[in-house]
This record gives C-alpha cells, sequence and structure tokens, in this order.
C-alpha cells in the first residue's frame, strides 16, 4: 500500500497528476534496488571498483540485524546488510555498502577510515538520512 499525503488546496487534477507521478518515483525506485544477495553481490562489485575498494568474499541481506545497517568480518571479508534497509532509497544502501568495504581496508572508525567512505559524494547526506529514519548508526 502506497499512502501520499496532499496539501487540502490542490485540485482534483492536480492530485491526480502528483499522486500517479509520486506512485511512478516509487514504482521505479523498487525495481532498481537489489533484491537478492546475488543482485547486491553485484551492486557491491560495482560500488568497489567505482571507488576503488576491496571487494567482499560475500554479501548478503541480514534479517537477523536490527539495530545495526550493516557488519563487516574482517576475518573472512564477508558482509552483511541489514533487510531493515530494503525500501529506502538505492543511493542509502550504495552508502551502506561502501561503509562496509571500506572495513577491508581500515577496520576501525579512524580518520584513514572515514577518508575513504567519505569517497562515495553523497556519505554525509546518507548519514543523515539513516539519523532521521531513527536507525542506529552502529555497525
Amino acid at each position: 500500500m502506497i499512502r501520499i499525503l496532499l496539501p487540502a488546496r490542490m485540485s482534483k487534477a492536480e492530485e491526480d497528476r502528483w499522486v500517479a507521478e509520486m506512485v511512478d518515483r516509487l514504482t521505479k525506485r523498487k525495481r532498481r534496488q537489489p533484491k537478492t544477495d546475488e543482485a547486491l553481490a553485484e551492486r557491491a562489485a560495482r560500488l568497489a571498483a567505482r571507488y576503488e575498494l576491496p571487494e567482499p568474499s560475500g554479501i548478503r541481506w541480514a534479517p537477523n540485524q536490527r539495530s545495526r545497517w550493516g557488519s563487516c568480518t574482517i576475518s573472512d571479508r564477508s558482509v552483511r546488510i541489514s533487510t531493515a534497509l530494503k525500501g529506502l532509497p538505492e543511493w542509502v544502501i550504495d552508502y551502506v555498502i561502501v561503509h562496509e568495504l571500506a572495513h577491508l581496508i581500515e577496520p576501525s572508525h579512524s580518520p584513514r577510515f572515514w577518508k575513504v567512505v567519505n569517497r562515495f559524494p553523497k556519505a554525509e547526506r546518507a548519514r543523515g538520512f539513516l539519523m532521521a529514519k531513527e536507525l542506529d548508526a552502529g555497525d
């Protein structure tokens, strides 16, 4: 179900146009998001190449991560991304993937780590988005 709130001052024609536009935008966004672990791995590989990051040995959606956006196990180079992120804008999911891949270079949240993460142009915006969604900032 999609719920769209509109100002009362809109005409019926404006409402119809705006609702159609929003439904179209949401439908396109959902089609682009990685839905499977395989699609998530393809996305991680593209991001790793684009931002000069190492690829993980594996990456998967994790339904049991409720208080973290993602996690990275350095010893086996595996990454898990919380299913709580499904449905969020694709650039937010990309930020979390980049964040976790950066841990393959620098395990801690050191200045070096943040320099790597900030290769992603929307890093600061994505962090703000996630904080506004009240998702825990831990990883």
